[in-house]
């Protein structure tokens, strides 16, 4: 009776353990950060020489897989360009990855690396309109989504344009349209079902 007793209070510890540990995988995920990218500002070509620069903003910020950024501008007067590491030092606006003119432009993280960015116009580019945003790798051992294959359609906010990544660097796709947050959700729900079916057949 006392062996069945003690048998009973492990599987339930264990079960909670497994809970907590699913519950915490869950809200790792649902805790994504939109940043607002200049703040008040919002993108455009830095007034105040006091100011701290796009790059110096993006340095203080920690990134990870599922975050986003907003850029808020004027569409009739500027855009945001998701380049390579060459375009970026160069402020080459001819082959960006992505391009965005909606004024409200809304860009999710789906994989770690550095990411580029720069203003449409080369001129505020040259003023310093233009970012490096670092993601930070996972390391919990959970793989972020796979990103699906590139769109060939372009709508008035995006125009996706694929360009090849110069040798040695691994450019990051355009965002993905997939809830890594609904994939996470599943995956803890399954490991926390499977954990449970296993403490009641024991």
């Amino acid at each position: 009776m006392a062996n069945s007793i003690l048998r009973s209070s492990r599987h339930i510890k264990l079960f909670h353990a497994l809970s907590l540990f699913s519950l915490s995988l869950l809200i790792q995920r649902v805790s994504a950060t939109e940043f607002k990218v200049g703040s008040s500002n919002g993108w455009a070509v830095p007034t105040d020489a006091n100011a701290p620069s796009y790059n110096q903003w993006a340095e203080k910020n920690r990134f990870q897989i599922g975050d986003s950024l907003l850029f808020v501008y004027t569409p009739e007067k500027d855009s945001v360009l998701q380049v390579n590491k060459d375009d970026y030092t160069n402020c080459n606006t001819g082959q960006p990855i992505a391009l965005f003119n909606d004024g409200h432009t809304s860009f999710k993280f789906n994989q770690s690396g550095p990411y580029y960015f720069i203003s449409g116009i080369v001129e505020s580019c040259l003023k310093n309109e233009k970012m490096v945003v670092v993601v930070l790798a996972d390391r919990s051992g959970r793989l972020a989504p796979p990103s699906p294959p590139p769109s060939t359609e372009t709508g008035p906010s995006q125009s996706p344009v694929e360009t090849p990544a110069p040798v040695g660097e691994e450019s990051p796709s355009p965002p993905s349209g997939a809830s890594s947050m609904f994939v996470s959700f599943v995956v803890s729900s399954i490991g926390a079902f499977l954990g449970s079916s296993l403490l009641l057949v024991m």
